[in-house]
């Protein structure tokens, strides 16, 4: 039987430092100045012009790229713990842990980007609405009207409750705060040079071909997830067994479908982006009250999947312990 008594240290200070994390999120994000995330995109964008500006060798340089900040991030992040735990001690780690941990997943900012789309649709500002979302989508939000601008904030949340939430933590568990700013620098560097069009393809396909696998495991979770959240949460999850089985291969990314489909069963809505894919086919157009159940299927989700992971990551530790 497991008890307080088997947890190693190792264990305590993990869980020390996720709880921390968690609450810091509440706080909301650290200065931009000093925020890690913030820093490996400037790193990752001053590189990527100067390889450009060479226009030769840019799928290899593409690859050095992408080594070259995760390397530097990770570094950085694990000589800063051991640096502070040697001098400072077990607490100054942990609080350290739990500061560098929560700038790797976004729980409360993505409330507080969705919130006022919701806000700005119900109060039908239509062009407030477009502005709002133009902040956190890749598409041209210009002429869309209420229904897909409901879509794609939902859309982003599904897809945030996965590179945002679910995989950091992920790697978390699996790899330390190390893992959470190794995960954060791959899908930074593809939302920095992970695109198609003639200018990124060649260097950014290393970055793109990453985060598709290091999000595949935790995408597919999320999406299994999320048919318990909407068990729990009263909302129909037959539907979201049927949608994520039948639709979740629609999207042209390996894994945003497997979120968004999921997503769109169980709140009983279509999620479209126009010329690109149609998920929860013949199901209701979303509200901008969808926003908001959107919202609570990503926090439920979330406690879900830390209290899953929690119980064998205490289990492994307190196997090494004995």
């Amino acid at each position: 039987m497991i008890t307080l008594c088997c947890f190693p240290e190792i264990l305590i200070s993990h869980l020390s430092i996720l709880i921390l994390a968690f609450v810091l999120d509440l706080v909301g994000e650290p200065p931009q100045s000093i925020h890690p995330t913030v820093l490996m995109g400037k790193l990752a964008e001053r590189l990527t012009k100067k390889i450009l500006n060479l226009r030769s060798h840019q799928r290899l340089l593409g690859f050095l790229l992408t080594t070259t900040v995760v390397i530097l991030a990770t570094g950085s992040a694990l000589l800063l713990l051991e640096v502070t735990k040697s001098v400072l001690g077990q607490l100054a780690y942990i609080i350290l842990g739990g500061l560098i941990l929560k700038t790797s997943f976004a729980i409360k900012s993505m409330d507080a980007h969705a919130r006022p789309i919701e806000d700005a649709l119900i109060s039908k500002d239509l062009p407030r609405a477009r502005e709002l979302l133009s902040r956190i989508v890749r598409r041209d939000t210009t002429n869309l009207d209420e229904g897909l601008c409901a879509s794609a904030t939902i859309e982003s949340i599904a897809e945030g409750t996965v590179d945002g939430i679910v995989s950091p933590l992920f790697y978390f568990f699996l790899f330390g705060v190390a893992g959470a700013i190794a995960f954060r620098a791959i899908n930074t560097l593809d939302s920095t040079v992970g695109y198609k069009d003639q200018t990124h393809a060649q260097i950014g396909w290393f970055s793109a071909r990453s985060d598709t696998v290091a999000n595949y495991i935790p995408a597919r979770l999320t999406a299994i997830i999320m048919i318990f959240a909407a068990a729990i949460l009263g909302r129909d999850w037959h539907s979201a067994v049927s949608t994520l089985r039948k639709e979740h291969g629609r999207t042209e990314s390996l894994n945003a479908g497997w979120p968004m489909s999921a997503m769109a069963g169980s709140l009983g809505i279509t999620l479209e982006k126009l010329g690109s894919y149609l998920l929860g086919e013949g199901l209701r157009v979303p509200s901008p009250k969808d926003i908001s159940s959107a919202l609570q299927m990503m926090c439920t989700v979330t406690m879900i999947f830390s209290t899953i992971a929690v119980l064998p990551y205490s289990i492994f530790f307190c196997s090494l312990a004995s």
